[in-house]
Order: C-alpha cells, then sequence, then structure tokens
C-alpha cells in the first residue's frame, strides 16, 4: 500500500454551501480555495466536492447538463483547475464526484436520443419501440419529444438512465452488457474522466456506482463487468487516480477495479449504522450493546479490501444523512470521531461535522433535496452576519440560527471543542505508524470499556473508550504512554464518556 491514498484523510465539500466569494448568497469554487489553508490548518489532506458540473440543478447537479463545463454559479473550467493546482501546492489531493449513470434531460446526448431520426446518441439511453410501452421494471417518461418511445429514468423524472444494458434481457430494445451501444456509454464516461484526470485531478468518488446495469444478479456480474471496461484501461494509464464507489457493498465493489467503497450509514444496513446512529447506537451515552458485532462485519471487510490492496471508509455523514449531531450530542460525537480515526480505513469528514454543525429539519426541500436540505445549510466560519459564509442576505440555502454558539471561529478558540479534537486526531493518524492501514487491529475488551489495539512493527497504540454510564477501572502497562487524553483525570479510572490512547514501542 504505497499510494497516496494509503494515508488520505477526506474532507467533504458540498459546494453550494461552503463559502461564498462573490456575494450572491452560493457557494463557489473560489470560496473553496479561499478555504484550503483552514482544510490543511485541520489536518485533511484530501478533499471530495460533490457535483460542479453544469446542470439545470433539479437534483443538486446529480443531474448533469454538460459533464465538460462547470457550473457558471461555481466559477469556471479555470477555477477548477486553479483550486487543483492551488490544493496541490499545499500536500492536498482532489476528486470530483462522477454521476455515471443518468443525465440531465437537458443534456446533450439526450436531447439528441429524442429526435425521431437515428443519430449516434439514439441507443445512449434505454428506449422502448414504442410511446404506448412502459419500460420492463423501470419508471420511464414519455410524451414530449418527437421520437416513438418511453424512455427509463432513474430517481427523478428529470435523470434518464444511460445504457450500460442488462444483465438479464427480456425485451428485444434491451442490450446486453458489453454490446456495441453499452460500449458507446462506457467510452463516453471514460472519455470524461480521462479529461478531468489530464486538468489535475486526482480521481472520482462515483454516485450509484452499483446500480448502473439493470436487472443485474446479486452478485453485481453485470456492474463489475461494466466497470471493468470502464476502468481497467484507466488505471493502467493513471495507477495514482483514486476512485471510490457508493456502493456500500466492499465484498462486491472491490472485485471491480474501485479503490475503496463508503460504508454508507443507511437505516436498511444496520450494521454500517451500529456505532453512531440508529434508535440505540454504540457510542449514545449509557449503552448496554456490544462493539463485536461491528468489529466482527468491519474487520471481516477490511481483510478483504487488504487482500486486493483496497481500503474501507467510515464517514462522519455526508450530504444525503441527517447530520451526526441530531443521533448524538458533542461528547458522544468526540467518542465516534476517537473511533472514526484510529480504526483502518479512509475516513471522510463532512463539511461541518468537525464544529458539530446541527440538522435543519424545519427546511422547505431546495433543488430536490427535500429532508436531505437540512444536512447541506451554509458552513458556520464565525458569529458575524450571515456566519461568515457570505455578504448577502439571501442565501440559497438558509443558514442555522445557532451560527453564534457553533461556529470556526469559536470552536478554535475552544481547546476542548470537536475541531480541536479532530485536529489531534489527524496528526496522530499522520505520525503514528501503527495507524496505517496495513496495521493489525484486535478487539482487546468489551464490556463497559471498549479497548482495542493498532499494531505494526514494534510499535503498538492502545485505544480506550468508556461509552457507559459507569467509571471503568484500567490498568495501563508500564511501557504504555498516553499519547490522547479525553476527559480523563487519572489513568486508572475511565470516567463516563470519556477515552485515551497509548502508544507503546517494544
Amino acid at each position: 500500500m504505497n499510494n497516496w491514498f494509503n494515508k488520505a484523510n477526506f474532507y467533504e465539500i458540498y459546494p453550494q454551501t461552503f463559502k461564498d466569494s462573490n456575494g450572491d448568497g452560493v457557494g463557489d469554487l473560489q470560496g473553496i480555495i479561499e478555504k484550503l489553508d483552514y482544510i490543511k490548518e485541520m489536518g485533511f489532506n484530501a478533499l471530495w466536492l460533490n457535483p460542479i458540473f453544469d446542470s439545470p440543478f433539479f437534483d443538486a447537479g446529480y443531474d448533469v447538463r454538460d459533464f465538460y463545463k462547470v457550473a457558471p454559479r461555481y466559477g469556471t473550467n479555470e477555477d477548477l483547475y486553479e483550486l487543483f493546482a492551488q490544493a496541490h501546492q499545499l500536500g492536498i489531493k482532489v476528486i470530483l464526484d462522477l454521476v455515471p449513470g443518468h443525465t440531465s434531460i437537458d443534456h446533450k446526448w439526450f436531447t439528441e436520443s429524442c429526435k425521431y431520426d437515428k443519430n449516434e446518441f439514439s441507443d445512449r439511453y434505454i428506449w422502448t419501440n414504442s410511446i404506448w410501452d412502459s419500460t420492463e421494471d423501470l419508471p420511464c417518461i414519455r410524451g414530449f419529444y418527437e421520437r416513438n418511445g418511453s424512455v427509463a429514468t432513474n430517481f427523478f423524472s428529470i435523470q434518464p438512465a444511460l445504457n450500460y444494458g442488462f444483465l438479464t434481457v427480456k425485451k428485444d430494445y434491451e442490450d446486453k452488457v458489453g454490446d456495441p451501444a453499452t460500449l458507446k456509454t462506457m467510452e463516453a464516461m471514460r472519455d470524461i474522466i480521462r479529461f478531468y484526470l489530464e486538468k489535475g485531478c486526482d480521481g472520482f468518488r462515483v454516485d450509484m456506482a452499483g446500480w448502473i446495469v439493470k436487472r443485474d444478479d446479486e452478485s453485481f456480474t453485470g456492474t463489475i463487468k461494466a466497470w471493468d471496461i470502464i476502468l481497467k484501461p484507466i488505471k493502467e494509464q493513471y495507477p495514482d487516480a483514486f476512485f471510490v464507489s457508493e456502493w456500500s457493498s466492499p465484498k462486491d465493489s472491490l472485485r471491480s477495479p474501485f479503490d475503496c467503497d463508503f460504508l454508507l450509514q443507511d437505516p436498511w444496513k444496520p450494521l454500517h449504522i451500529y456505532m453512531c446512529r440508529g434508535d440505540d447506537p454504540y457510542f449514545k451515552k449509557g449503552i448496554s450493546k456490544k462493539a463485536k458485532p461491528y468489529f466482527d462485519f468491519y474487520l471481516d471487510v477490511i481483510k478483504f479490501a487488504k487482500e486486493r490492496n483496497k481500503y474501507v471508509s467510515i464517514i462522519s455523514g455526508n450530504h444525503d444523512t441527517v447530520r451526526l449531531k441530531d443521533w448524538l450530542n458533542e461528547e458522544e460525537i468526540s467518542l465516534f470521531y476517537i473511533f472514526m480515526y484510529t480504526m483502518p480505513g479512509i475516513p471522510f469528514m463532512y463539511y461541518g461535522d468537525e464544529i458539530g454543525m446541527t440538522y435543519n429539519k424545519e427546511l422547505r426541500s431546495v433543488e430536490g433535496g427535500y429532508h436531505r436540505t437540512g444536512s447541506r445549510t451554509p458552513m458556520q466560519w464565525d458569529n458575524s452576519s450571515q456566519s461568515g459564509f457570505s455578504s448577502s442576505n439571501n442565501t440559497y440555502i438558509p443558514i442555522n440560527s445557532d451560527f453564534q454558539d457553533i461556529n470556526v471561529c469559536k470552536s478554535i478558540n475552544d481547546s476542548h471543542s470537536l475541531l480541536n479534537l479532530v485536529k489531534k486526531l489527524l496528526h496522530l493518524r499522520k505520525e503514528e505508524v501503527s495507524l496505517d492501514n496495513d496495521s493489525e487491529t484486535i478487539l482487546i475488551e468489551d464490556n463497559d470499556l471498549l479497548h482495542y489495539a493498532r499494531i505494526k512493527e514494534n510499535e503498538r497504540i492502545d485505544i480506550y473508550l468508556n461509552a457507559s454510564s459507569n467509571n471503568v477501572k484500567i490498568k495501563l502497562d508500564e511501557k504504555e504512554k498516553v499519547v490522547l487524553n479525553y476527559h480523563v483525570n487519572s489513568v486508572d479510572v475511565l470516567p463516563s464518556m470519556s477515552a485515551i490512547i497509548t502508544k507503546t514501542k517494544e
């Protein structure tokens, strides 16, 4: 594991609400450039930007109108290339959000495919042979174009599905994976990837990567075949490019050329939310759960990934999830962050989670966000007007009313803040070889005390976490040196909601 992403600590930015540099109420690329020093100072060395491509923004940019053009509200292509360059000068990598499964109805590929006369884009999407036929097993739209047919969609009705084929073909208009029309779609996506890698992009987070092939089997046979076709030539040409899939199933996704898979914290995957979300997360004070079910699950997928020189990601949250603060208080979040940054994998921090930004459930939907809109509010930089996010009094998404109490400036000046804990953890993760991804992880104790160790060569890191309501007595080895202390006055006793990290060198 000698690639740059072995030591990556990612920070996810929702561009619309991170920093507005020109006073129009919308965040932009120059605003991100302004805050690169903050990101560097925090200790993050990699960025993931949510979609920045040209779009009508019915779905926050996940409805792409032009893959080769930056949305004017965010700036220009030159601004993006400047961001790549300035980030690289600070040792920060940048990955973009790729949406391979569909486009906007305004995309040229789609408007051309809607025409009566056959052309090079006629088979770029999944069309039936008649306006009266719905696409088999799939939602569709029809009736507003000259072509005689219905077209399959993904998610919203303004997102026609691109044609990567079907594993099981039922209709004569359906292509198999690898048929000529599907290969043209894959080639077009590969061209987009190459274009940005040539401009300085370091890789992509790939939206809904596990669902591009329709009617696939449980083993994702068709989807893995499609990603092999798309990414293998890219990985050969750009071996340092990083591809992380929104798939949430590492034992499937990592059989393809992807380097990493998110463990999305979805309620229908109980083990994914076990530690920090759900009705009774592990790090909720007074828990009666055991951590072992999560360790058994997580270390198993980590083993699968390591055998392939690949990675798994634990996240604080993202643009699609209710913010962590809605599930845990700041004390509980602190313990989860200690856990997140001392476990193997590539961690992702969602902007604002480092200061404990809250979820606003009262907001009306903006750009297809619906319940997710409340997790996409503007970054809270300080206690000035508009929280230092913008000079405009009319931001596209309203600023949370608690910005005077929760903001970066206040957090920086509070030695006990979440932000300063994250800085310490990122520094520790950078400096300690025992926290490298190729080190061993051992669960040692799982009662009121959660104790696990990370071991590499002749160094060892021990993590002691007490999320129970009880004080817990511990006995450290005389060789153990405390390198991080959270709410512990004596190393003989861990109070409720406290933690220490120790280092031992043989």
